[in-house]
């Protein structure tokens, strides 16, 4: 993972979590807390469970479709 692409993760996060700042800790649903924490963790570590997920799917495409529902078999 690159570091432009942590940085990325990182910076989305800080403004995740200024905007829940902004609009008060007890007033934001738990789960807005679930992608700052998520993103943190991949800037941090570099390790991205959804990044992971949407280039599994991506590898899936065959002639650019998806291989189940693909007309050019």
């Amino acid at each position: 993972m690159t570091s432009a692409l942590r940085a990325q993760f990182i910076t989305t996060a800080l403004f995740l979590f200024i905007g829940i700042w902004l609009t008060g800790f007890n007033k934001v649903h738990w789960f807005l807390y679930v992608p700052v924490i998520a993103l943190t963790f991949a800037g941090i570590t570099g390790i991205c469970p959804g990044l992971m997920f949407w280039k599994k799917m991506d590898s899936n495409k065959v002639n650019g479709c998806v291989y189940r529902h693909c007309k050019h078999k």
